[in-house]
Order: C-alpha cells, then sequence, then structure tokens
C-alpha cells in the first residue's frame, strides 16, 4: 500500500521559501527602477530548472553563499515561478492576457516543462477567444511562416525553389496555423509580396476569394472571414458616436486605399490621420451658429451624424473650408456614407460625389449640407435645427433606405490631422 501527502508536503515547501533564516541562494530579479531580491536554496533550484542547474554550476559560493541576477524576469512573474517550482503550484487568477504570455515565456526560459506544457493546454483550451495580440497581421504571417521553416530545416527559406513535395509538407507544419491568419486584413501589397509566392499552401477556393477581394469591386465577402485584430490606438478620436473600426475605415476611404469598399472593414486597422473633435452638439449646441463658429475655415472634415432612435449612423467628408456665405463647394473629393450600426460595418454604404459643383452647400443657417443629399439646417441661424432629410440627388448611391425626414440624436465634427509615425 503507498499513499502520498503532497498537500502537506507542498505546504512546508512553500513555508521554506517564505522562510528567511536558511537560505543559500540570493537571486536578483529585473531592472531598475522594478528589481527585487528573492531568497532560495540552492538544492531545489538546481533539481527544478535545468536552466538554474546551468547557472548554479558555473558559480562559486561567496561566503556560503550564491549570487544569481536574472534581469530578464519580472520580480511579480518570478514570484508565481518560485511559488510552482517550491510547492507545485500556480495560481491564475486575477491574471490578465500580458501576465499569462509573461509566466509561459519564463517558465519556457527556465526549462519548466511540465508548466509550459500546462499552460499551453491551459491557453488553448480556456483563452481560445482572446483577441487582442498586438501585432501587424504581416508580422503574424512572417512568424508562422518562419515558425514553420524551423519545423523544417531541409527546407530553404525561399519558395521559389520548393517543390510540389515541399509544399506540401509546408501545408502541413502549418494546418492548423493557416485558419488564425487573417489574409485579409493585409494590404494589396502585402498579399503580392508575401502572400502571393506561397499561395499553394493555401486552399484554391479561400486563395481566390481573398486575389478577388483586391481586384474585384463588386465581390461580396463571405460570413466566415475573421475580422481584423483589436489593435490599441491611443488618441486616435474622442467620440461618442463611432469606434476605431469605423474611424479605420473612414481613413480607408478618404485615401481611396480599397478598388473593393466591401472588404474595408475587413482589412487591419489603418490610422493614417489624428481626429481633432472640432464640435459635439451635445456639448457644443445644436445651432448652425455654433457650427460655423467652430467649424469654419476648417479643411479636411468628417461629420458623424447618429440618427435617433436607430443605431444608424451617417455623415460625409468635406476636403474644403466649411463657410458661411451662400454658395455652392466645388470638390471632387466629398463622400457621404452610411453605417447601419457603431459595431456593424459590413453594410457601410460609400457615396462619392457625383456632380462636383454641387458637392456642399454652404450658407449660415445650414449645418453640415452634402449636396442635396444630407440636409441639416434651421429657420435662423442662432436656433437648433428643425430641418433634417436625405435624399439621394448629387452623390452616387443611395446611403439610406429608410425614409426622407429623419431626427437627430447627436453629431460630431472632427478635423483629420495626418499622423507623425
Amino acid at each position: 500500500m503507498s499513499t502520498q501527502f503532497f498537500s502537506k508536503l507542498s505546504q512546508n515547501y512553500i513555508e521554506l521559501l517564505k522562510d528567511d533564516e536558511y537560505y543559500d541562494t540570493t537571486i536578483e530579479v529585473g531592472e531598475d527602477p522594478n528589481v527585487k531580491i528573492f531568497h532560495a536554496h540552492m538544492n531545489i533550484l538546481y533539481y527544478r530548472s535545468p536552466y538554474l542547474r546551468r547557472i548554479l554550476a558555473s558559480e562559486k559560493k561567496n561566503n556560503g553563499l550564491i549570487y544569481i541576477k536574472l534581469p530578464n524576469i519580472l520580480p511579480e512573474i518570478f514570484q508565481i515561478i518560485l511559488e510552482y517550482i517550491y510547492g507545485g503550484i500556480l495560481s491564475l487568477d486575477g491574471h490578465d492576457a500580458p501576465d499569462f504570455l509573461k509566466i509561459l515565456a519564463t517558465a519556457d526560459m527556465l526549462h519548466l516543462q511540465e508548466l509550459v506544457n500546462y499552460l499551453q493546454k491551459y491557453l488553448i483550451e480556456n483563452k481560445s477567444e482572446w483577441d487582442d495580440l498586438q501585432m501587424k497581421e504581416i508580422e503574424v504571417w512572417e512568424h508562422v511562416l518562419k515558425w514553420g521553416l524551423a519545423q523544417n530545416p531541409t527546407l530553404i527559406s525561399g519558395p521559389n525553389t520548393w517543390s510540389d513535395d515541399d509544399f506540401r509538407t509546408m501545408e502541413n507544419t502549418l494546418q492548423h496555423c493557416l485558419p488564425l491568419v487573417r489574409f485579409f486584413s493585409l494590404s494589396s501589397v502585402e498579399f503580392s509580396q508575401k502572400v502571393h509566392p506561397y499561395k499553394k499552401l493555401l486552399k484554391h477556393q479561400f486563395y481566390e476569394e481573398l486575389l478577388n477581394s483586391y481586384l474585384d469591386p463588386n465581390r461580396e465577402p463571405t460570413d466566415n472571414i475573421l475580422l481584423p485584430r483589436n489593435i490599441t490606438v491611443d488618441k486616435i478620436i474622442d467620440s461618442r458616436i463611432v469606434n476605431l473600426n469605423i474611424v479605420s475605415i473612414i481613413s480607408r476611404w478618404i485615401d481611396r486605399t480599397e478598388l473593393n469598399y466591401k472588404f474595408s472593414h475587413l482589412r487591419e486597422l489603418y490610422f493614417p490621420y489624428q481626429f481633432k473633435l472640432l464640435l459635439r452638439g451635445s456639448r457644443d449646441g445644436f445651432t448652425p451658429k455654433n457650427f460655423h463658429e467652430l467649424c469654419d475655415g476648417k479643411s479636411d472634415t468628417i461629420t458623424f451624424i447618429k440618427i435617433k432612435d436607430s443605431e444608424e449612423i451617417i455623415g460625409g467628408y468635406n476636403p474644403l473650408k466649411w463657410e458661411s456665405s451662400a454658395t455652392w463647394g466645388i470638390t471632387n473629393g466629398s463622400f457621404i456614407f452610411s453605417f447601419k450600426g457603431k459595431n456593424n460595418y459590413k453594410d457601410a454604404t460609400i457615396s462619392n460625389v457625383k456632380k462636383l459643383d454641387h458637392a456642399l452647400w454652404f450658407n449660415t443657417i445650414a449645418g453640415p449640407y452634402f449636396g442635396d443629399d444630407i440636409i441639416v439646417y434651421a429657420s435662423e441661424e442662432s436656433i437648433d435645427y428643425n430641418e433634417f432629410y436625405y435624399q439621394k440627388c448629387h452623390y452616387e448611391k443611395e446611403i439610406r433606405d429608410s425614409g426622407y425626414r429623419f431626427s437627430m440624436e447627436d453629431y460630431e465634427v472632427f478635423q483629420i490631422i495626418k499622423r507623425k509615425v
């Protein structure tokens, strides 16, 4: 008969870790200003971590103590690792995605294979919904290829020399990775230079749809395409109406980077501009006078209008300066748009100006007035807007399918400013 008392053993070893009296190893962890000193025991470290075993074997004792420096590990992460080394305990409660990855990376560095295997399995089974990888999609693809080549050292990096068997080998290696790469997020240049040479790794039908998304302006995206990753970018816009996904789509439309606008919401988030808030109706007022005081003389502006009692958002881009004079603004660069909602990008509609000499209307009693299509004005310049209309007139496409009149819940006007990269 054999009985195991691991719980009490684990508890005793954790108590030993916390006891500062009988240690023989001092470990300095981290870099200034985030440095912490840990006390540990050589025999435990030696048998639990192959990485630390090599370090301990090469260090000489000084007054009976060994001193180790681990500058590439965060102290708070090393504390978690030490508790695992001593007591076989791992507590993941209260830790977010970056912490998980830091613990995994540290366990891998210290060659704690049991812990590495557990964390990898845990992440796959419990955290597969995470979607906050802060990396450009082209970099994800390049790392996938690099990993695939590392698994097949006989393959050289250039696909031009690969045989059909080589491609099949690589495809088999990457079979679980390829569906997770968001190829539709890539730019046409990235696709042409970085994906096209490896097209034999992709299923024929998938590759054809990907290719056509760049070439065919009438191609509709299917429903099973992964949306772009949620890249965190600070200080792009302060809006109560739109989010960064809509900002990215609008920025692409301004720069005309898309031939097929139906795929704009699937491309990698694109932020060449900062959106400077000029006016918010709920903050600054809803009169034409407010609008002209804050927006006249400002060029390159975007207007977002939130439709009342609806999720719908409409608006337009004006490359000219807003004015108060009763005159038409002439340009070929303006457009109007609509979104079904803040989180509904697939059905977005863009409509470029058709009658260039009637692209915009400037007037003291008008607010944002795009052609005779989106009309916002008041009977007098100092009273709140009381007339809101949409009709297809001087722009190419219909952007609304519900009614001529509408009510405005709020509106915002932003000036776009080129970001310094």
